[in-house]
């Protein structure tokens, strides 16, 4: 490990040195071209900042606060991968939630991380945030959110895993067990094998006891109120169960087979166990959460409850409640209704867009054509960008644009494209029902293929983390969905604006995608607010944008299984009007050209909208900052608090 470190260091220091010297070898008048377009990138508030004239390019920021978040993220990964949280230490995605959730059960593990939380903290309080340049105050407050949310996160999990405590009396065990191997605690295998058969017995009679409860309510399944349970907390007992069979696989396959005696007692009591667990697992999903055997794609989801909500927005700099989203949702989505009819009547279907929509869905390739398809929209779109001279593309990102197919099963979860440095692509194979097959194809097709190739790749995902890899890598800690994807939906936004869609069809291919992010907001908001079930949102998909049934499902399932934070899909919309708005304050009024607004925003890294805001405008922060900026024209008091159409 030490080898790999020293041979990267070598490599990361040979790269620096290669850099120097080929811009000390660029002729100088080169150099004074360059150092001039830089300068013009920038308004005259903004000229030099961010930018090292001497050379061109390179990340140049001069944060007092860089040193001190690397330091953090450190050690708090550290920690991390010795309590076993980080997912990318695990399998399937599924399998690491579950060790996630088993790991973040610990009481040790929370009180390790609130201690780190609470140590940077009060090195934060001894800090002169006055005394630090723009940057450096940027990232004081930006770490001082990051501890403060996730001090919070920990006793809003801390909650969670109580309600589910009361179905896993054997989960501290396992813990404790893997708790004391990873403190390299010499073991007694004649204990460890009685203790495997203690559990097995306290497993097997919670079972009956449920069981009792269940048959005294007349013996019907899916009684997920007995005893007072939620069925999305018997989710979570089962998830969390699952999680703890791999937690104790792993203890037991330290010392199984290395130590002999250890096998010769524990390896029996260690299989009855598992399979005990394994089978409590299946009992909770069938009789408490009803999720049929065999039908392991069902959506319960989690949702978190009004104030967890407010907490997160709290964290993501919105200052806005629910229920003020929701109405910003439903007034986006009446906006695109309008243009859908404008656009159906064009196409000679009236008012009825929902038959003009049809009509688009089956304008599709055939099978096999997809591929050239998607490639002829990728540069289709690049090409528009530059010509209009809106963003600086690098021309190694355009050299290194990539594609794949998506397999079948992850198609599941993401019926349409995903991107980022490669574009991952949905289109039908030989292993689906023909159902399936025509669905995969009517969502995929060419206009709306053409309304969403540039979000995944450039200018979006792709050149995004392009970007991302480059300047102020160190921000990524503070990632965010509300720049993430706020980003690559900004330009869905920017480029109907600029008339991208040429005919009434690619019109209506761009707005079932807006109308789809505005169903977003409704629909994850309200599920975490307790106002839809996961079939609701599928339902509303359906109904209110036109997704065919089984792409809704993937995306319902995609949005409420855990693997995405709970405003991850409303921040699609939520972060492109924040750049939208952003947009006509600083480019609307001549402060910024276009160009330089996109490359600006592109080298602050994933940070919340309002951060790049106050360092584009020059606004003065104190070390108490409070997110104000209403970036929505939204009158006061007109909030959602109704049902839901």
């Amino acid at each position: 490990m030490e080898r790999k470190i020293f041979e990267l260091s070598v490599l990361s220091m040979a790269a620096m040195l290669l850099c120097g010297c080929l811009i000390a070898s660029l002729p100088a008048q080169a150099l004074q071209n360059q150092r001039k377009a830089a300068s013009q990138s920038l308004n005259p508030q903004q000229a030099g900042k961010g930018a090292n004239p001497e050379q061109p390019g390179l990340d140049a920021s001069q944060s007092e606060m860089r040193g001190f978040i690397e330091r953090y993220v450190a050690d708090r990964r550290t920690l991390n991968r010795y309590y076993a949280v980080e997912k990318r230490e695990f399998g399937a995605e599924q399998e690491s939630r579950g060790q996630r959730l088993a790991a973040e059960m610990s009481p040790a593990y929370r009180a390790r991380m609130k201690k780190l939380d609470g140590e940077w903290l009060d090195r934060l309080g001894k800090m002169d945030f006055d005394a630090m340049n723009e940057d450096g105050r940027i990232d004081f407050l930006l770490l001082k959110n990051y501890l403060v949310h996730d001090l919070r996160q920990l006793d809003i999990r801390a909650q969670a895993f109580t309600e589910a405590a009361a179905l896993m009396p054997y989960a501290q065990s396992i813990l404790d067990l893997e708790e004391a191997r990873r403190r390299m605690e010499r073991i007694d295998p004649a204990q460890a094998a009685a203790l495997l058969n203690n559990l097995k017995r306290e497993v097997e009679e919670k079972r009956r006891k449920l069981e009792a409860q269940i048959e005294s309510r007349g013996g019907a399944p899916n009684r997920a109120e007995v005893a007072g349970i939620k069925r999305t907390v018997g989710n979570r007992a089962a998830l969390t169960t699952e999680g703890l069979r791999i937690t104790l696989k792993k203890w037991f396959g330290f010392y199984n087979g290395y130590d002999p005696l250890f096998t010769w007692w524990a390896d029996t009591p260690y299989k009855a166990l598992d399979q005990t667990l394994k089978n409590y697992q299946a009992f909770l999903r069938e009789k408490l959460v009803g999720i049929k055997p065999g039908d392991e794609h069902a959506i319960v989801g989690d949702p978190i409850g009004r104030d967890a909500v407010v907490s997160e927005l709290n964290s993501e700099m919105i200052p806005y409640t629910p229920e003020e989203l929701l109405a910003i949702a439903q007034k986006e989505y009446a906006w695109c209704e309008t243009e859908m009819k404008r656009a159906a009547h064009e196409m000679g279907y009236g008012d009825d867009w929902h038959k003009a929509l049809e009509a688009v869905k089956n304008m599709h390739v055939e099978p096999g054509q997809q591929p050239g398809l998607i490639r002829k929209l990728m540069f289709e779109a690049v090409d528009f960008i530059e010509q209009r001279n809106l963003v600086t593309v690098p021309e190694l990102a355009r050299e290194t644009l990539r594609m794949e197919m998506m397999s079948p099963e992850r198609q599941l979860v993401n019926p349409f494209f995903s991107g980022g440095e490669v574009i991952t692509v949905s289109f039908p194979t030989n292993t689906m029902s023909e159902e399936d097959k025509l669905m995969s194809m009517r969502g995929n097709n060419i206009p709306f293929a053409r309304a969403t190739v540039f979000h995944e790749m450039i200018p979006g995902h792709q050149m995004q983390g392009f970007l991302a890899a480059r300047y102020r890598a160190y921000r990524r800690l503070f990632d965010t969905p509300f720049w993430v994807e706020g980003w690559a939906l900004y330009w869905e936004l920017r480029m109907w604006d600029l008339n991208f869609a040429r005919t009434p069809a690619e019109r209506i291919g761009m707005l079932f995608w807006r109308m789809f992010r505005c169903a977003r907001i409704v629909f994850s908001l309200s599920f975490h607010l307790g106002r839809m079930t996961p079939q609701e949102c599928i339902d509303y998909l359906v109904n209110r944008v036109g997704h065919e049934r089984a792409n809704a499902a993937a995306e319902v399932r995609r949005s409420l299984d855990g693997s995405d934070e709970p405003l991850y899909q409303a921040a699609y919309l939520l972060g492109g009007l924040q750049i939208l708005a952003l947009h006509h304050e600083l480019v609307a009024t001549g402060k910024m050209s276009e160009r330089a607004f996109h490359d600006t925003l592109l080298k602050e890294n994933s940070i919340p909208v309002e951060m790049i805001r106050a360092n584009l405008t020059g606004q003065k922060l104190t070390r108490d900052f409070h997110s104000s900026w209403r970036f929505y024209n939204l009158p006061p008091g007109d909030a959602l608090s109704g049902s839901l159409p």
